[in-house]
């Protein structure tokens, strides 16, 4: 099979490779990597399609678009990052360092991380239209963003670059949604 890790990313990786063994060294703690793992598979959806459905509660019956355009900007971010993860093409810490994976991925590249994309995209949303949910949301989001490389599943960059897609998508939808 031929390799198609980029150059940018094999120098990246050596940059980084100490610090995220250093973090995932935290995943031999069983309560850690317990919380770590419950937050890791909530933050593959469910815990936002909760967050979706419990906006009418707070908000009546304009709850309920705001609830559909969240679910339209998460739809559009794992679309993108779908796109990049499969053109990009970096491989998991775990395959190229011997960091240990803790739980298994959901596909085969790393960058960005689109559990930090969803939990940065739905705390900024949240935080624009529902605050009284941040107290719950926004510790959630960072558990979610630090176990993907405690679980040795992300380089500390998928993780930035994750989080900076996920605010400018939650920006631009914002935008979008004011405007009308």
């Amino acid at each position: 099979m031929q390799e198609r890790n980029s150059p940018m990313f094999k120098r990246l990786d050596l940059l980084e490779w100490r610090a995220c063994h250093r973090l995932s060294r935290l995943g031999a703690y069983r309560p850690i990597l317990w919380v770590l793992r419950i937050a890791s598979r909530l933050g593959d959806g469910p815990a936002w399609i909760a967050l979706c459905f419990s906006i009418p509660i707070f908000k009546g019956l304009y709850g309920w678009v705001l609830a559909v355009e969240f679910g339209i900007t998460a739809a559009v971010g794992g679309l993108l990052y779908r796109l990049l993860k499969n053109r990009l093409c970096r491989e998991r810490p775990y395959i190229s360092f011997e960091i240990p994976c803790t739980m298994p991925p959901l596909d085969r590249y790393s960058f960005p991380s689109g559990h930090t994309l969803h939990a940065v995209m739905f705390t900024t949303l949240t935080a624009m239209f529902v605050p009284i949910l941040l107290w719950v949301v926004l510790p959630f989001a960072i558990l979610v963003m630090i176990s993907r490389v405690i679980l040795g599943l992300h380089y500390l960059t998928d993780v930035a670059a994750g989080a900076l897609i996920g605010f400018l998508l939650a920006e631009l939808s914002i935008l979008l949604i004011t405007i009308q």
